[in-house]
């Protein structure tokens, strides 16, 4: 798999740009900010965007989303819960919006991409399972998780989705949303326990 993270806006948020080993289309994750950059390294790459992905509604991720559907044409991807909230960046305007759901796999190229509902930060927040990466979010970081103090936000079903993700079976390349990448086999170790443990204080 080709893929490039970008770190954009001021609240420094992954955007992702993935796309099979030697083809041209491709699928961007959370576009929040710096539209023109993102556009800029699609061409360098040789990349057409076929989809975007929102692993949730909040600006830092879904910015620049409706303006990049626009500009390429490409599905945008939401899951429905969250379109109260995007639709403050425009997203429910775009032309080719359309919402996913648990269990959905969308190809992209050679590319499957996998919706697990991982809600808490939001009601609608969503991991992405492609071969042995996973893009989680705003739900799992490294050595932390997603706040829940946010309007729609809510611890019981944020640690509820972090069970669900590590429980997954093998190990992962993790993706997140903000800050470092890191492994499913290191959170499950350093990460996950303490977080179920203040979730029973």
């Amino acid at each position: 798999m080709f893929l490039k993270n970008l770190t954009v806006g001021s609240f420094q948020a992954n955007c992702y740009i993935a796309a099979g080993d030697g083809e041209t289309d491709c699928a961007v994750i959370d576009p929040g900010d710096e539209l023109e950059r993102i556009q800029e390294e699609l061409e360098t790459d040789g990349l057409r965007c076929r989809c975007i992905f929102l692993t949730h509604g909040h600006r830092d991720h879904s910015g620049r989303a409706a303006d990049l559907a626009s500009a390429t044409g490409a599905a945008l991807y939401v899951h429905e819960k969250d379109l109260p909230i995007a639709e403050k960046t425009g997203v429910s305007q775009a032309e080719q919006l359309r919402t996913y759901r648990d269990g959905e796999e969308i190809a992209v190229g050679s590319l499957r991409f996998l919706v697990l509902e991982t809600p808490g930060h939001t009601p609608g927040s969503v991991s992405l399972l492609c071969g042995d990466c996973l893009f989680t979010g705003d739900t799992l970081f490294r050595n932390s998780c997603g706040r829940t103090d946010l309007p729609g936000g809510d611890r019981r079903r944020e640690l509820l989705s972090l069970r669900r993700l590590g429980e997954l079976p093998g190990d992962y390349a993790v993706y997140p949303g903000h800050m470092r990448t890191t492994t499913m086999e290191r959170e499950r170790q350093f990460n996950l326990p303490m977080l179920q443990a203040l979730g029973r204080d």
